[in-house]
């Protein structure tokens, strides 16, 4: 959420902001609907105050045996009684009307961003290892799991619909193992505390995120009812959860409605959970296979920052989720996103993009993690803040990576590791994981 008073202080620099997103300017907009705001308010205020002091001025002419007086004052005061609820309604539906429209509009990309309205614009940062030679074609994943017969989306279909997947045997054990194995590096080697949060949370906790109310409709929703009695029949009520998009929802949002000590900070949280979306990318792209699921599995990392760590904090994140991989043995770059491809909170936006060989002619680099930097723009939806040395409170930075995506490094994990028969080797850091198996093959 941006802050009004940072854009009535420098409304060109907010519109420029977002034209770098690809926007136009909204600054005069909200601007006037400040100014409604603030008059509302001053209305209010003025009328109490004019109404404290009209009862103190009642008494004085009571005592003072001035009739007259105190009667045309308690007619004033009657008629006050009567129109200040209506300036509180006004001032309370201008302050909601700002608060929507604030509420709607993304973060903007700090001075380093580059420029750009789609991938297009995005900027490689570096590049870790090699494509691998391969003496036979490489396969996608999809065709290695059904010929090993471990991979079976008919099942999934009948089940759930289309964008699901059953994973059996080996490749269920070594999706796991890649879940477990990355929890335990950040936590044992990166200083991550390991949470299991809530998958279902509350609409303000979906808010706090940016998730509402931009995009309620890429969220799975439960809707959880009790019948009440009433006089004459019954009644539902009705309460609805989301399903966690990401573990950033329930992991920042810890931090939520709290003033934290800065010597807690950073916080540095982290979590392997399922993950739910609704929308799992354009229509028609990516149908087949793993690479977009309404249900994966996502290990997460959230920092909770000061100002003044949370840049430095990004680096250090971005390098947690790259060990990952390195570790892997997995061919990667990472891209530095242009303004118009980040996401809603985002500031900045580093994607580690993972080699798949058998993804088109030749391979392909696909996502598998986006390590991001929102500054305090989730903190005010959330009232986020923290009290540093001077006992002031003020709003903390949130900082969200994947670290990384299971789901997709159990793709690039068959198609980089995959041999010509078919089967899987392991990759020497997940074998105690899997029992010491060393290749994942048919029975």
């Amino acid at each position: 959420m941006h802050d009004i008073k940072t854009i009535r202080d420098n409304p060109q620099a907010f519109d420029a902001g977002l034209a770098r997103r690809g926007l136009k300017p909204m600054s005069a907009a909200l601007l006037a609907i400040d100014e409604k705001r603030r008059a509302a308010i001053l209305a209010s205020e003025q009328a109490q105050a004019r109404r404290n002091a009209a009862s103190k001025e009642i008494g004085e002419a009571k005592k003072a045996k001035d009739e007259a007086r105190a009667a045309k004052l308690m007619a004033e005061v009657a008629e006050l009684k009567t129109t200040m609820p209506e300036l509180e309604a006004a001032a309370k539906a201008a302050d909601e009307e700002l608060a929507k429209e604030l509420s709607a509009i993304p973060n903007l990309p700090l001075a380093e961003v580059p420029d750009g309205v789609d991938e297009h614009g995005n900027v490689q940062h570096h590049v870790f290892g090699n494509k691998r030679n391969y003496a036979f074609t490489p396969k996608l994943h999809d065709d290695l799991g059904h010929a090993l017969g471990y991979m079976d989306f008919e099942a999934a279909a009948k089940l759930s619909g289309a964008r699901f997947v059953v994973l059996k045997k080996g490749l269920a054990r070594l999706e796991r193992a890649i879940g477990q194995f990355m929890l335990d590096l950040h936590t044992n080697e990166h200083g991550y505390t390991e949470i299991n949060p809530p998958l279902l949370v509350r609409n303000e906790v979906m808010f706090g995120t940016g998730q509402l109310p931009k995009f309620e409709d890429d969220q799975f929703w439960a809707i959880k009812g009790e019948l009440l009695a009433a006089p004459d029949n019954e009644r539902l009520r009705t309460e609805r959860l989301g399903l966690i998009p990401t573990a950033e929802v329930s992991l920042t949002n810890l931090a939520r409605e709290s003033i934290l000590d800065e010597k807690q900070l950073p916080m540095r949280l982290t979590a392997l959970t399922p993950c739910f979306r609704a929308e799992a990318g354009a229509a028609g792209r990516d149908t087949r296979g793993m690479i977009r699921q309404h249900q994966f599995t996502k290990v997460e990392l959230v920092s909770i920052t000061t100002p003044e760590t949370s840049k430095d904090e990004l680096e250090r994140m971005l390098s947690c989720a790259e060990q990952v991989l390195q570790k892997l043995g997995l061919h990667y770059r990472v891209m530095t996103l242009c303004a118009g491809d980040m996401g809603f909170s985002s500031q900045k936006t580093y994607d580690i993009e993972v080699w798949m060989p058998g993804q088109g002619e030749g391979g392909m680099f696909r996502e598998i993690s986006s390590c991001s930097v929102c500054g305090d723009f989730q903190a005010r939806r959330m009232d986020a803040r923290s009290r540093g040395p001077d006992g002031k409170p003020r709003f903390v930075h949130t900082l969200n990576g994947s670290g990384t995506a299971v789901g997709r490094a159990l793709i690039a994990v068959m198609e980089t590791y995959q041999q010509e028969d078919g089967s899987i080797a392991v990759p020497e850091v997940l074998q105690p994981y899997m029992g010491g198996l060393k290749v994942v093959a048919r029975e």
